[in-house]
């Protein structure tokens, strides 16, 4: 059976590797994207060709972009899966914040998104099989304090999942997890003495990534699905 061929933004960050790992464990053919160059520890004894990782590309350009995934395609001969992973995240009050931190957060958080998914969209496996899973975030369904900017940015990723559901509607799936707080050591560092049992872990939530893409939920387009563990 020919492996599928799947791109993983962030590939280098806890989620990241967490879902590298997972689709690895599923025998598919797993292609590392992330603008940082050095792989993280989680990923270190992985048997990955250097051919199948991208390093050092800005998804925030599109021109960028269009050439990484025409450098993926013309290696691969075809992209069956797109899991955009890559994103950011800071807290800042509307009043107190700076343009900045709305400029940084829209460019990493939504514009990488788009941007890989009009790359990928001609060369997608659009023979129903195809996949696209973006991950959105919980706290855009209700934003809290400090939470504007990241949530507005995580917002337009939902919106963006929910118009290319339709737009694909027979030929694709495309479908966003919303992650709550997931166990890192960042959020640990910042919430020492929260119950971290209760947080989702990074394979948690790259099981819910893989079942998307997987053909049983080949039903299933344009969800918004929530992963908040046992908050």
């Amino acid at each position: 059976m020919k492996k599928r061929v799947v791109v993983v933004t962030g590939a280098f960050g806890t989620l990241g590797s967490a879902v590298v790992l997972k689709f690895l464990e599923l025998n598919d053919k797993v292609i590392l994207v992330d603008k940082a160059g050095k792989r993280p520890p989680a990923l270190s004894e992985c048997a990955i060709a250097e051919n199948e990782i991208y390093v050092g590309w800005d998804l925030s350009n599109a021109d960028s972009t269009n050439q990484l995934v025409k450098d993926i395609h013309k290696a691969q001969g075809a992209i069956d899966v797109l899991v955009n992973v890559a994103g950011a995240f800071r807290a800042e009050t509307v009043l107190d914040g700076s343009q900045d931190t709305w400029d940084f957060l829209y460019s990493v958080n939504l514009r990488t998104v788009v941007n890989m998914c009009r790359a990928t969209l001609p060369v997608l496996n659009r023979t129903g099989a195809g996949r696209i899973v973006n991950v959105g975030a919980n706290a855009a369904q209700q934003a809290g304090i400090g939470m504007g900017p990241y949530a507005a940015s995580k917002s337009g990723v939902h919106r963006l999942t929910e118009a290319l559901a339709a737009e694909l509607k027979g030929q694709a799936t495309v479908n966003a997890v919303l992650p709550g707080i997931m166990d890192t050591p960042l959020n640990r560092a910042e919430m020492p003495n929260a119950n971290f049992s209760a947080w989702v872990q990074p394979d948690e939530m790259a099981g819910v990534i893989a079942f998307l893409a997987s053909d049983g939920a080949r039903a299933i387009t344009g969800a918004l699905i929530p992963v908040t563990g046992r908050v």
